[in-house]
């Protein structure tokens, strides 16, 4: 008998119409304006047309408030801002963030396909660059941290292409509006290292055979070979 999962905890928050705005304006060189307001019923069908009152115009307008205090927080550090973050860019609609991390053991897991098993293994130091739906990832040679002429490396990943865009595929991406810099990072690495490697999107991504360079890796307390790594053509500045 197939087992049946419960997967409303996944389900992202509905909205349902509740009520709306009829904005009504005379013609001619003096303009004067009138506003309508309707309830919404449960078939979705305007109801209850009457003007616009006083109470209805102070909750609009505080939701109107509230929307613009949230676009406002995206990407606000909420604190002192972390020290491996290397650029911001807060704007609301072209957030985007750079930073990097040190080598570090993470779980990882694989497709059946891969004959990989799951399991923890030593990555090598990383530059980050991501959107509210994008992910660039590459290698660095060192922990130090990196400046605008730091060479960057092919990420030794599955699921990267050339040019450092990570491959998703079906991972729900949902960054909130008002996220902090530090949730925007959290939320961007859990997507990355809890997804399933399934497959190579470039060749010769390494110097070694990217299957085996885990296979060898996985569960061991091996250190990331980074002789291993293939510089590419961009440095840091590049992605500014």
């Amino acid at each position: 008998m197939e087992t049946i999962n419960d997967i409303t905890q996944d389900f992202g928050t509905l909205y349902y119409p509740k009520s709306a705005l009829v904005f009504y304006e005379t013609k001619g060189q003096i303009k004067d304006v009138y506003v309508e307001h309707f309830d919404i019923d449960k078939n979705g069908n305007p109801i209850n047309a009457h003007p616009l009152t006083v109470r209805e115009a102070k909750a609009l307008t505080k939701a109107l408030r509230i929307e613009n205090e949230i676009d406002k927080a995206f990407l606000k550090s909420s604190g002192i801002l972390p020290t491996n973050i290397l650029y911001i860019n807060p704007s609301s609609e072209k957030g985007t963030v750079i930073w990097y991390t040190k080598a570090q053991q993470k779980k990882l897991f694989f497709v059946d396909a891969l004959e990989i098993s799951n399991g923890e293994a030593c990555v090598p130091p990383m530059v980050w660059k991501a959107t509210k739906n994008t992910l660039n990832i590459f290698a660095l040679m060192s922990e130090r941290r990196p400046n605008d002429k730091t060479k960057l490396y092919h990420a030794p990943f599955f699921n990267v292409y050339e040019d450092g865009k990570v491959c998703m595929g079906t991972v729900s991406i949902d960054i909130k509006k008002s996220a902090s810099v530090e949730e925007f990072i959290h939320a961007w690495e859990d997507y990355f290292f809890n997804s399933y490697f399934s497959h190579s999107l470039c060749e010769n991504v390494t110097k070694t055979n990217i299957e085996s360079l885990w296979k060898d890796l996985v569960d061991t307390a091996k250190p990331f070979p980074k002789s291993i790594l293939k510089e590419n053509d961009k440095t840091l500045k590049n992605l500014l």
